[in-house]
């Protein structure tokens, strides 16, 4: 995620406690992490745990060695390199306007058309999985298809002379660098490439049809003029991290929405005033400057076409002529992710994060069972089921608060209609409901064993502000720069509305003269956690988004371009296995199923402060990736998916 107004905060509610928060299970959780000592010497209270120590039945306890990691790690860097340790090997898969199939070839000079650029991969690589062919029954780890995101754009990069000589061309090529690419990707030999031509090769960008479904779809709040039935949109964008589903489909999420729409100069009505505001819609707040030459883009003349965004977006990576549909019963916010386990009954249960300072935790158990021997169906889980979203207990506990419609603070009495108010409106549902207001809810990972839980909570330079919230057990930190990782556990499994939770990480800078900036990483150190993944083994990869506007300077001056790292979640032992070139941020994360090979991707290198490019000296900050892969073509950075294996063709980690 980045934000181009870094003062922004969207939720100034009061968070009413509508229920007395009390919690009487039978089971609750230790599950290691910070100590109350620790804490307590970072000026931060914490409630001894050690009454929940019992409760871990069926996982490994803390102290234990978790899954071996046998890398030598990295040192820091400012380089404007990908390094890796030395018994490694990288490779450049698939950069920003590579052809996703025999289309045109990427031009140096950024002139390729929109047309062309539709064909092509789009900009700012994210979220990303490798979706392996299966041969005589068991998935094959030579060939595949990779699905990535294309989060937003640098257009001081995608056209010549950047924003000068704004025009609808320019918005038609930068919509369709949004979204998401479906490429088939083999490996010949040692090395990996994209198949050209492919049957499998897909764009998904800011103007594809996507069906609506789900409690909103049809509901007054999505009907518009070119779709008065409210069933289709058009288009998704700001694609950060995502999900997959055990019946082998992808969710692609929609964050940062907010900043393509210019915002209604007079609102209809209050509530559609409280609902722009609530999520960060404002006169004149459209960055990407889209409406100038697409109205849909402006909401004084089509006021519902922002409740068209902010979803979760199932793509079959196997049926190109399948439309993607937006599920709308999982919510509307900023979504970072959308993590998807199993719940014990078969349930499927997903887990969501509201990146945005003191945004929300979020959770949705479907309403049928998951069912691998019909796939057919499955194709509506994430239709029916219930959103919930998170409160944190001072003590060590916590419990997911449903938004639900008719219950206390979601009643027409209090704003909310029916079910398809609540979702439109989730943010506002989660503020009237006492949810707890997170550090910035990023990436979620479910370990493969156990099912804790693991969240970044990136930084938030806004906690214990006057005019903000103040800290919290969970958020512990006043003017918290480094950000934490947090964890829990559901009890009852994964569909439970109770849990036990600690902070696994603060991250932090141990040479940072501030000792509540210190951190308490066991390792290498990091700030500003941001994509969290597990790999099948229990490896716990760490990777970071340091803004540029601070990276290498202040805070952050001891801790070099942004990274990824590797923990043991049982000792807590971190490790840093890579860092990336100049101005770039680590993200998406997916491996082969034989685990050879792991797939990463190199998100906007070259980024300045001000989070566009001068177009007359495209490569200022950095030349990555063609000063260093000669296959490459360079002339300007370009965000693209690399390939990481061991030398000796041993699992990534180990």
């Amino acid at each position: 995620m980045k934000y181009f107004d870094d003062d922004c905060i969207s939720n100034d509610s009061a968070n009413p406690i509508l229920d007395k928060f009390v919690q009487n299970s039978r089971r609750h959780f230790l599950l290691g992490g910070i100590s109350a000592a620790a804490l307590a010497g970072m000026g931060v209270s914490m409630p001894t745990l050690a009454a929940q120590a019992a409760a871990s039945a069926g996982r490994v306890m803390r102290g234990k060695a978790g899954p071996a990691i046998g890398f030598l790690p990295v040192s820091v860097s400012q380089d404007d390199l990908v390094r890796v340790p030395d018994d490694y090997q990288v490779e450049v898969v698939y950069a920003w306007g590579d052809p996703i199939s025999d289309g045109p070839a990427f031009k140096p000079d950024a002139s390729n058309t929109a047309a062309e650029q539709a064909l092509q991969a789009g900009m700012h690589h994210d979220g990303m999985h490798f979706f392996p062919f299966v041969k005589d029954g068991k998935p094959v780890s030579d060939r595949g298809l990779l699905v990535v995101n294309h989060e937003y754009v640098d257009d001081g990069l995608l056209h010549p002379g950047g924003m000068n000589g704004w025009s609808a061309d320019k918005v038609a090529k930068s919509q369709a660098a949004h979204g998401v690419s479906v490429v088939e990707v083999r490996k010949q030999g040692n090395r990996w490439e994209v198949v050209r031509p492919s049957k499998y090769a897909r764009r998904v960008t800011a103007a594809t049809p996507i069906w609506l479904s789900g409690p909103v779809a049809g509901s007054d709040w999505v009907k518009t003029a070119a779709d008065p039935k409210g069933h289709l949109a058009f288009g998704t964008f700001n694609n950060c991290a995502m999900g997959v589903t055990p019946w082998g489909t992808y969710l692609t999420c929609e964050e940062n929405f907010n900043n393509y729409f210019e915002g209604s100069a007079k609102p209809a009505s209050a509530a559609s005033s409280a609902l722009e505001k609530r999520y960060g819609i404002n006169k004149g707040g459209s960055i990407y400057r889209w409406n100038e030459f697409d109205a849909r883009f402006d909401l004084n003349r089509h006021p519902n076409e922002a409740n068209r965004f902010g979803w979760v977006v199932e793509i079959d990576p196997w049926n190109p002529m399948k439309p993607p549909v937006k599920r709308t019963a999982l919510g509307r916010i900023k979504h970072e992710g959308a993590t998807v386990t199993l719940a014990k009954d078969g349930r499927v249960v997903v887990y969501m994060g509201d990146d945005e300072r003191f945004e929300y935790l979020y959770k949705f158990v479907s309403k049928d069972r998951y069912d691998p021997a019909r796939p057919g169906a499955n194709a509506d889980l994430l239709d029916r089921g219930t959103l919930y979203v998170a409160r944190f207990g001072d003590d060590g506990k916590g419990r997911w608060l449903p938004l639900v419609h008719g219950r206390p603070g979601l009643t027409s009495d209090n704003g909310f209609a029916d079910q398809a108010d609540v979702l439109v409106k989730t943010r506002l549902a989660a503020d009237a409901v006492g949810a707890t207001k997170m550090d910035r809810p990023e990436w979620i990972a479910v370990h493969p064993v156990t099912g804790e839980v693991y969240c970044s909570l990136t930084n938030n330079t806004k906690r214990g502000a006057a005019d903000a919230a103040a800290t919290d057990k969970a958020n512990p930190r006043v003017d918290n720069v480094f950000g934490h990782i947090i964890r829990w556990r559901d009890e009852g499994g994964a569909a439970g509305d109770a849990f036990g939770w600690d902070i696994f990480a603060l991250a932090g800078d141990p040479a940072n003269p501030d000792p509540a900036k210190r951190g308490n990483v066991k390792g290498d150190a990091f700030g500003s956690p941001d994509g969290l993944w597990f790999d099948p083994e229990g490896r716990l990869w760490i990777q970071t988004d340091v803004s540029t506007s601070v990276l290498n300077q202040g805070d952050y001056a001891n801790l070099g371009n942004n990274q990824m790292l590797c923990a043991d979640v049982e000792t807590g032992q971190i490790k840093r296995f890579l860092t990336g070139p100049k101005g770039c941020e680590i993200t998406g994360i997916t491996r082969t199923p034989d685990g050879t090979t792991l797939f990463i991707n190199i998100q906007h290198p070259g980024e300045n402060p001000q989070e566009r490019s001068d177009p007359a000296n495209p490569t200022a900050i950095s030349a990555w990736p063609g000063n260093q892969f000669s296959s490459v073509a360079g002339g300007r950075p370009r965000s693209a998916t690399i390939a990481i294996s061991r030398k000796d063709g041993k699992v990534v980690g180990i």
